[in-house]
């Protein structure tokens, strides 16, 4: 491990995203100038959506907010639609590259968008990248630990070839893989000092349980917790292995490595940024259970046709989670581990508990003044 190098400017490629945000937050937290590329929307400016994302990381600005500089760019387009004498104003000094930017659909519909984000916006971003940034610049790809696919063994921190459809359990997994081959390509015949960030499932703060993503085991129970209110107290099967697990690493664990990273000027290529321990799928669900009004019982071996009609309603909205109700994959962390400092990285069966119940808690009040308002929309 070298010395620390001096500090950088960190550019980060959709810094909006949940786990981005919440690494825009620290940097600034510590002194860090932050170039923050977001897309803005038709009723919405890139500062405005950098703004709320980062007010929903701890419910409360940064204090170093002057720090940050918010740049409205489009993912696909030359120069990401920036003036170039822009970019070369970025670049003028030491540069960290952080690309967050992706999308996170998964169904086939989207393959032709998931493809052109993931793959063709990172391939975008390293021609940026190549043209503007000087000698010791640093591009970071944030990609999966998924990536891995419906793989059998340990998965190691290097490349693996693309792979068909079939040994993915979706497109955006698939994607990631084909990004990965992408970057590695790129560095071979452009000597790019880049690196691939491997993230497993990363879920809320395991300090103090905020959860600002609704995404895996957190969209399962935004949908249990909906069948709760038109269903209580019913005891319903769902087809998930008890003992299979899901690799869940809180959001200030990712974030603590991520700032690491900033401190080693030699790093390998690969990291996977996983948990040291998953949680277990029965953990999950007596979790969810112990939270709503309603008892949930997984069961690794039933068919469609042996369920009621509530049971088949759940199954039917586990087009996503499904796919890894039955995962227990093996992650390599030798590299990660040979130059970031320790740290926990085990959701606790505590802080799973302050998350979920933070998150459903947030559910229950807009669900709750929702109906409040429909109350009040009713003409007397």
């Amino acid at each position: 491990m070298s010395n620390t190098p001096p500090m950088k400017k960190i550019v980060i490629a959709g810094a909006n995203s949940f786990v981005a945000s919440h690494f825009v937050h620290e940097l600034l937290v510590q002194g860090f100038d932050v170039i923050a590329l977001v897309r803005g929307s038709s009723d919405q400016s890139a500062q405005d959506r950098m703004n709320q994302a980062l007010i929903d990381t701890t419910l409360n600005f940064p204090s170093n907010f002057d720090q940050l500089t918010v740049l409205d760019y489009a993912l696909l387009e030359e120069d990401f639609g920036i003036p170039g004498s822009k970019l070369e104003w970025i670049f003028s000094e030491g540069v960290d590259f952080f690309h967050f930017a992706a999308s996170l659909k998964f169904d086939y519909q989207s393959k032709e968008e998931i493809f052109k984000t993931n793959v063709d916006g990172l391939h975008n971003a390293l021609k940026i990248f190549n043209r503007y940034s000087r000698n010791n610049d640093r591009l970071f790809f944030i990609s999966t630990a998924y990536s891995c696919g419906i793989f059998p063994g340990r998965f190691e921190e290097k490349f693996y070839p693309e792979d068909d459809i079939s040994s993915f359990r979706n497109y955006y997994e698939q994607s990631k893989r084909y990004a990965e081959n992408t970057l590695k390509k790129f560095m071979e015949e452009n000597g790019t000092q880049a690196h691939v960030i491997r993230l497993s499932q990363v879920v809320g703060n395991s300090e103090t349980g905020v959860t600002i993503t609704d995404y895996g085991i957190f969209d399962f129970a935004r949908r249990i917790q909906a069948l709760s209110y038109e269903f209580p107290h019913q005891t319903i099967r769902i087809l998930a292995d008890p003992q299979a697990n899901q690799n869940l690493i809180a959001i200030d664990t990712t974030v603590h490595d991520l700032m690491q990273l900033l401190k080693v000027e030699s790093l390998p290529t690969i990291l996977n940024f996983v948990a040291n321990k998953p949680v277990e799928n029965h953990q999950i669900i007596q979790t969810i259970s112990d939270l709503l009004p309603i008892n949930l019982v997984p069961i690794k071996d039933i068919t469609a046709d042996q369920m009621n009609k509530l049971e088949q309603l759940v199954l039917s909205g586990m087009s996503f989670t499904g796919n890894y109700i039955d995962t227990d994959i093996r992650f390599d962390t030798t590299n990660r581990d040979h130059v970031i400092s320790s740290n926990n990285r085990t959701v606790s069966k505590e802080s799973l508990e302050a998350m979920l119940s933070y998150y459903l808690d947030q559910l229950h009040s807009k669900y709750a003044g929702k109906e409040k308002a429909d109350k009040r929309d009713v003409p007397l």
